[in-house]
């Protein structure tokens, strides 16, 4: 089901270009690399993938917030810090659309995640895509000293505070503290404001993630049950009186050497050949996804031998 608009609300130049009103478009999860058997990439070359990402057409690229290396989650991540690794690679890209899906807010001060977003979204001249989430790893939380069953209203107390800092002579009373009006941050970010995707559901009610969110950041579901579950996102939206808003999914990849090949499942997605990803993700267009994180973690063939193929044989579909 398509979006009946022409156009979601323009935020920043990453935002924009990565979600269209009833297109899907194409990121790769950082980083673009295989490391199936066990949880720390080998980063070489992590640069040149993301350069070659860019130069190829996709649209994002995507890093995650995983401080600490924990054995029950099985993966280390991009290993760099998100905003250090975001602004090293605003400096070293001018097209691709920078996103982090997604910083897990009740473990950082907001204050400092507000002022490192909004200096990325400066220095790559508005590219930056801010997912947030509540965090899902317990073992963080006393590591940080944190309070994991509290991390729902920490979530909700440091969104309010990010999106108070983005607005001139901000006032906040939070339990992150406080500020009347006297004092401002800056860098303002580039665009209308910080754009920020909402992860699952950051054990908030899904009516707040409607009002509140500029778009959510979800799972991928076998069979129709993604189409319930955007068709229920958008009648949300219309009962919380919002315009429609883009949803973003990730989807782990094979691409598998022979074009014709059939779906096998791996975790959280598929080992396929490129006709059967091409309809697949032509019917999440269908059904209201508009980007897909692509993740090759799982991928057999040589990554930038795939790399290619996607570009060659996907992307182009979704143009």
């Amino acid at each position: 089901m398509r979006d009946h608009i022409d156009s979601f609300e323009q935020i920043n130049r990453g935002y924009d270009s990565t979600f269209q009103a009833g297109r899907l478009s194409l990121g790769l999860v950082v980083p673009i690399a295989a490391y199936p058997d066990g949880p720390v990439p080998d980063m070489t070359n992590h640069l040149a993938r993301v350069q070659q990402a860019e130069a190829l057409g996709f649209r994002a690229v995507w890093l995650r917030d995983v401080p600490f290396n924990v054995p029950s989650f099985g993966d280390a991540g991009q290993l760099y810090d998100p905003f250090t690794y975001l602004g090293y690679l605003a400096g070293q890209t001018s097209e691709i659309a920078l996103g982090v899906a997604s910083i897990v807010l009740p473990l950082r001060h907001p204050a400092h995640v507000a002022k490192a977003a909004a200096s990325v979204d400066q220095l790559s001249g508005g590219r930056l895509i801010l997912g947030v989430a509540s965090g899902d790893r317990p073992e963080e939380y006393p590591a940080m000293n944190a309070d994991f069953d509290g991390r729902g209203a920490a979530f909700r107390a440091a969104f309010d505070y990010i999106r108070a800092m983005g607005t001139a002579a901000p006032r906040i009373d939070t339990q992150f503290g406080r500020t009347d009006g006297t004092i401002e941050m800056l860098p303002k970010p580039q665009g209308a404001h910080l754009p920020l995707l909402i992860t699952g559901s950051s054990r908030q009610s899904p009516e707040w993630i409607a009002r509140n969110g500029d778009g959510w950041m979800t799972y991928p579901r076998p069979g129709v049950a993604q189409d319930r579950v955007l068709q229920d996102w958008r009648a949300r939206l219309h009962s919380q009186g919002q315009p429609m808003k883009p949803v973003l999914q990730p989807l782990y990849i094979d691409l598998s050497e022979n074009p014709d090949d059939g779906p096998e499942p791996i975790h959280l997605g598929v080992r396929a050949g490129r006709r059967w990803l091409t309809t697949y993700l032509k019917h999440l267009e269908e059904i209201g996804v508009h980007h897909v994180a692509l993740n090759l973690r799982f991928n057999r063939a040589p990554i930038d031998r795939t790399l290619d193929r996607l570009a060659q044989d996907v992307l182009p579909q979704f143009a």
